[in-house]
């Protein structure tokens, strides 16, 4: 088995800013980095090896040579790879969004619907994010002020701080705010159906497509369900808190002061996502790491230890 450090892929969308090249050191000449597809075997942006006998594969790659086995027994029930992890920078605000379930995304997208959790890794004061209804709306009221521009008016808005959680079940409306910087955990899928996108144009000069009829068909017209908060677990050398936990992925927010001894069972794969300090990773391989790398961890390896001063948010898939 082994321990494998990744290269992202990237995305310019037109309200991305600078951070990720800048503060992450990300190696990207796009004007606006927007993105950073950190774990991805999903054909819009494949993440790639960039260490071992295996660098230059996709990670799509890498699992089709060595087999499904490193990705572990709990995800022999998903058809495709089943999450896909993110960094976003939100120099401005995003289009007001949902995402479908998955019956309806595979119905009439022919991929896996959206469940997805944010953890902001930073954000400037005053900083807020859209997540769901201040109350409950019909149906009816829901398409007129769709119609009549006044959406906003029934959203809820939420200020938001470093190391904040937002657990978005598919069919919640949500929008991230200008100056947050998010790592966003997710069901391996690109469907997303704007609503409202504060009459922007595209590169090609025309207004961003809407997808209002759709949004209509999948949106949960009530408060968002936000994840249950859970305690800070002190282990020797770290600490770790329980992000969330759901059929398509498990978080945690892991503190390292010292080093932290870890395991990637027959289970699950872990991938790591260092949002601050650096250190290696030591197992059969040994793989060094700095700020905004993204290290997969194959299924089996076993017992690895994660030396150095960090932060750092594991990934694996437990039920």
């Amino acid at each position: 088995m082994a321990i494998i450090r990744l290269e992202p892929a990237f995305k310019d969308y037109l309200w991305g800013g600078t951070r990720l090249r800048d503060d992450f050191g990300k190696n990207c000449s796009y004007d606006k980095v927007a993105e950073s597809w950190e774990l991805s075997c999903h054909k819009d942006g494949p993440s790639t090896v960039a260490t071992g006998e295996d660098k230059g594969l996709t990670l799509q790659e890498y699992i089709d040579k060595h087999g499904k086995g490193v990705l572990g027994t709990n995800c022999e029930r998903f058809e495709f790879f089943p999450i896909l992890i993110k960094l976003i920078d939100a120099k401005d605000n995003l289009s007001v969004q949902v995402h479908p379930n998955n019956e309806y995304a595979q119905r009439v997208e022919g991929e896996y619907g959206k469940t997805e959790m944010w953890y902001v890794v930073d954000c400037d004061e005053g900083a807020e994010l859209l997540y769901g209804f201040k109350h409950e709306i019909s149906k009816e009221e829901f398409a007129e002020r769709i119609a009549d521009n006044t959406l906003l008016e029934v959203t809820n808005n939420v200020p938001v701080h470093k190391g904040d959680v937002f657990f978005i079940e598919a069919g919640t409306l949500h929008a991230i705010g200008k100056g947050i910087l998010i790592a966003e955990i997710q069901q391996n899928s690109n469907t997303t159906y704007r609503i409202y996108d504060y009459g922007r144009v595209g590169k090609d000069g025309k207004p961003r497509e809407l997808h209002v009829e759709k949004a209509k068909d999948v949106t949960r017209l009530a408060p968002a369900k936000q994840y249950p908060e859970t305690p800070v677990v002190q282990h020797e050398g770290y600490t770790s808190k329980l992000m969330a936990s759901c059929e398509y992925f498990t978080t945690y927010v892991l503190d390292v002061a010292e080093g932290a001894e870890l395991e990637a069972d027959s289970t699950s794969f872990n991938n790591l996502l260092i949002l601050e300090g650096e250190g290696k990773v030591t197992g059969d391989d040994t793989v060094e790491f700095k700020k905004g790398d993204s290290l997969f961890i194959a299924a089996g390896t076993g017992k690895y230890t994660l030396s150095g001063k960090c932060k750092a948010v594991l990934t694996k898939i437990d039920k």
